[in-house]
This record gives C-alpha cells, structure tokens and sequence, in this order.
C-alpha cells in the first residue's frame, strides 16, 4: 500500500532510459516503486564516426556560417571535446561565435555557454519543430546554416530549409541505435500489453520509436497502443519526448520542467489519484476523476460549478442518457431554472473535454461517449 513516504508502493514501472536509467531507477526506488528496465536505445560516445564528424568540422570551417543551430546539449559536448582533441576547438568555436546562434533547448544552452558561447533565439517549447518554423519565418536565400543534429538525422529538415535558398550543413555527431540486447524490451512490451506494469517512463524521443518498431516486429503494437490509451500511463521527461507519441495516438503526460525528479513527482501523484479515482475511455481519451480533480489525457481540466455538476451527473452510469429534466435537477442552487441553463453547462463541459465527449441523443438528453 502507498504510504506518504513510498507513495509509489505497489505500483510497477517500466524505464526505457539507457543513460542515467541508475538514477531514474534509484528515484522510482526510493518512492516504493517496483521497476522493470528495459533500455530502448543504446547511446555509445566510442561509436562516434570520428573521421566523418573531423570532415564535417572541416567543412563548417572552410567558409563564414550565418546561422547555426544547437540541438543537444552532449552532442555539443561529444563535437566540441573531439574538436580539443583535434586541435580545432579555438578556431570552431572563433567560427560559431560570429554566427547567430540558435540553440533547442536548455540543455544546448547550457552547453554553448560553458565554451563561450551565446545563443541568440531559444524556444520555450524545446521543440526543434518550432525552430524550423523560426528560421521558415526569414528570407534564407544565400543564408549559411549549420545544424548539430540531436542523433537523428536531420536530411529532410535540411531539404526543407535549402528549398527555402539556404545552404545547409547537418553536423551528425553520434547516432543513436537500439539496445544491443532487445530481450527487456520485448518482455517490457509483453507486461505493458497484459496490463502487469502502470507506467513506462520515457526520456527520449527516438525511444518511443524504437518501442513501437520492437512491438511492430513482434505483433504486439496494436495491443500497445490499446494498453496507453486505456490502462498504462505514458510518462515522459517532456513535451518534445511526449509528441513522438501523437502520430500514435497515445496520450502521455510530462512535468512543466523537463527534469527526471519532475517526472517522477508528477507520478507520485498521478499514479495513486488514478488508483483511487475513476478513470474512463471518453472518445479516445482518457478521463479521470478523483475528488474534485478533472484530468483528461493526463493534463488538468478545470470546471466551474454547472459544468461539473452535469459530468458528475453523467458519471453516475457512464454511457447512460441523462434527460435534461435530471440534469438541471443536478444543477447547482441559483443556477437559472431553465433547460436552458443544461444546454449552457453541457457547451461549456463540451468546450472543456472536446465536443466528441458529450453525444446529444436527439429528444431523450446527453450521453458521455464512453467505450463499449
């Protein structure tokens, strides 16, 4: 049982990580959790093409760079410290320093400042995307552009921009491939799709790739998704992780700080809310209720009054057509006494959890949309 000093008791959690997966373990642990690791990739600094990224180096230095775009705080690292050994890091960074520097994140931020180095432009969302949409917002014809890609390739953002007149140059520092023994993940996948863990963790975007190619190679995808978007949180250390898995459909949730210790905060709490409350499939999503708290696909829905009383009034049967006349009857005191007032609160509920959530059945009242 949950206790407030373990209030992960009980509850078993997959970890995708492959680097720093000791600490994320050792803070799972601490909070009572049992954890199942199942690295997903495999990040090895040796595996580093030294001879291409020297090239790659060479080629940004042989001529000015009018942009440049930092996207990982390690790949900047792991480039810069190869760049000392070479003897290139006064000049590299000489070169980059006269550039307008954009960096992704804070990480990259971090980094470019502790060799000198200021960025220009960061994006609160920490997402490259919205880099992309940044620079797409600019005359880029004749524009030199360097990109440190973040361990996947960045080929057809950099088609993207020299469509747009830039010339681009992709630095690939590492590359990011899959573990080296793909068993844990396979038996991960095996535990997610029976329902035997309550959360994976993910700190990377290629990770949720690659879970999704081991359970397609094994027949195991559909039940995948079926098992995120009904029973098996998805928690991820932020939200550029959390959209690798919308093209799946898969709700996830992320703490406002992209930080271990913030991730597994936010599952302290939701973990047991969800034990405790009552969680449904509405349209596709996931509603949870526990007390007064309204959480759809993980994030908070707040409800006035009228709105919550009509959920709750819903709730009762879930699926079952509630009249109007039962509705308003649910309705809080001194909330006008008029269908009326329902159609109100049941637009304002729709505006909340999404239109598709409350079905209107024509002259008899409202339904929510769950599974059946």
């Amino acid at each position: 049982m949950a206790t407030s000093e373990q209030p992960l008791s009980g509850f078993r959690i997959g970890v995708t990580a492959a680097r720093r997966a000791e600490e994320q373990i050792a803070l799972l642990e601490r909070r009572g959790a049992e954890v199942v690791h199942a690295p997903a990739l495999s990040v090895d600094p040796n595996r580093i093409d030294e001879v291409g990224l020297l090239d790659a180096t060479k080629d940004v230095l042989s001529q000015p760079v009018d942009i440049f775009v930092a996207t990982t705080g390690i790949g900047l690292k792991s480039w810069f410290t190869a760049a000392e050994r070479w003897g290139l890091l006064t000049d590299l960074i000489a070169h980059l320093g006269n550039a307008e520097i954009l960096a992704r994140g804070p990480k990259s931020v971090g980094a470019l400042r502790r060799f000198g180095l200021r960025e220009l432009w960061s994006p609160e969302s920490e997402a490259f995307e919205d880099v992309l949409v940044h620079l797409r917002g600019r005359d880029l014809h004749g524009v030199r552009i360097v990109v440190q890609e973040h361990g996947q390739s960045l080929s057809m953002a950099a088609h993207a921009l020299r469509r747009l007149g830039a010339e681009v140059t992709t630095v690939a520092v590492y590359r990011v491939e899959g573990a080296e023994d793909p068993e844990p993940m396979f038996g991960l996948i095996e535990q997610i799709a029976e329902r035997r863990v309550h959360a994976v963790t993910f700190t990377a975007a290629p990770a949720i790739a690659a879970m999704m190619q081991a359970a397609t190679s094994t027949g195991h995808r559909d039940e995948l998704v079926t098992a995120f978007q009904a029973d098996v949180i998805a928690s991820c250390v932020g939200p550029v992780t959390a959209a690798a898995f919308e093209m799946w459909g898969v709700p996830s949730i992320y703490p406002e700080r992209s930080r271990l210790a913030a991730m597994v905060k936010q599952l302290e709490i939701e973990l047991p809310s969800r034990a405790t409350g009552t969680t449904l499939e509405v349209a596709g999503h996931v509603l949870l209720l526990h007390g007064d708290d309204v959480l759809l696909d993980g994030a908070e829905i707040k409800l006035s009054p009228a709105p919550y009383a009509v959920l709750q009034a819903l709730l009762v049967n879930p699926g079952t057509v509630v009249s109007r006349r039962d509705l308003l009857g649910a309705l809080p005191s001194g909330t006008a006494g008029s269908e009326h007032a329902v159609e109100m609160a049941v637009a304002r509920l729709r505006a909340a959890l999404g239109t598709r959530c409350i079905q209107t059945v024509v002259k008899r009242g409202y339904r929510l949309a769950v599974a059946t």
